[in-house]
């Protein structure tokens, strides 16, 4: 047995969750991709998968295994990728997650360039705002919002930073004017934005002379979608705190006015990957590609 390639078929059943779908991907018949899988299964002496009529899950084994085969197989393609040639060029599945709203607003529109620059790259993108376990869902990278907690297994690199920005719009203004300081918020009213991982609104925070504060605001309407929160501020609502990358083009027509620039906080934009030793052709394309894009949009709204 082929032990790299029963490694690589592996891999793909496991994240296409079907050995049809793995079959059709690797061009293989799905007799031999099942045969492939049980040879691996008796050589460990291990049950990697369970399967059913209806499903097919992965053992808590076949959970350690996939992750140090991922890692294995990465480590190779990263390794080719250091020599000229066709061996060094981004190909295969590559699965990349980030946040809903980022992938709407800033990824999405440009993506297609990507595609067209690596055709060989069969790409997923899953938007979420969950928290993600980068090898147990199968992630080769993820963007990821705010501050990274140091690890021994992930790499994080910044590739943008945006601001946090207080936002009215013109009829929210000439009715209730602009607050000019922090305290001036008790004054104000604004659109709350519910937050499923607290199930509360989400507090504001500013940076004054240095040091944190959070402001609860009151709220008139509480909303769980970003588009409608920023829906709800251009009405005129009342105020609303975003990430400057989703009002860019709001805030260069004058329809939503920027508030409290002076206490604005920064977000860094982070790509986040597993540890390895070389980092694979996919990655480090991704990388470079998204922080030119985010790069070009976050320039002209950041201290």
């Amino acid at each position: 047995m082929d032990k790299l390639e029963a490694m690589r078929v592996y891999r793909h059943v496991v994240e296409t969750q079907s050995f049809a779908r793995a079959s059709e991907l690797l061009g293989l018949p799905r007799s031999t991709v099942s045969r492939m899988i049980k040879d691996l299964e008796n050589s460990l002496a291990v049950q990697l998968l369970q399967r059913t009529t209806r499903k097919l899950s992965v053992t808590a084994d076949g959970q350690n295994y996939y992750a140090e085969c991922k890692k294995i197989l990465s480590d190779i393609a990263a390794l080719e990728s250091s020599f000229p040639g066709k061996a060094g060029q981004p190909r295969g599945r590559f699965k990349i997650g980030m946040p809903q709203s980022l992938a709407r607003h800033c990824i999405l529109p440009e993506i297609q360039r990507f595609m067209v620059r690596y055709p060989e790259l069969d790409l997923v993108l899953c938007s979420s705002d969950r928290v993600t376990d980068l090898v147990q869902e199968g992630f080769d990278c993820v963007i990821r919002t705010g501050t990274v907690e140091d690890s021994t297994t992930l790499v994080a690199r910044q590739i943008a930073l945006f601001r946090w920005s207080v936002l009215a719009s013109a009829q929210y203004v000439s009715q209730y004017g602009t607050p000019q300081t922090i305290e001036d918020l008790q004054h104000h009213h604004a659109v709350g934005y519910l937050s499923h991982a607290t199930g509360r609104t989400t507090e504001w925070h500013f940076d004054q002379q240095g040091r944190d504060v959070s402001v609860r605001m009151k709220e008139t309407l509480v909303v769980d979608d970003t588009d409608a929160y920023i829906q709800a501020g251009l009405q005129g609502i009342g105020l609303i705190r975003v990430a400057s990358y989703l009002v860019n083009a709001y805030l260069s027509t004058g329809t939503l006015i920027a508030c409290l620039d002076e206490y604005a906080v920064d977000m860094p934009l982070f790509l986040v990957y597993p540890q390895s030793r070389h980092v694979s052709p996919s990655v480090r394309a991704f990388h470079d590609w998204s922080k030119a894009v985010l790069g070009t949009i976050s320039h002209s709204h950041t201290r």
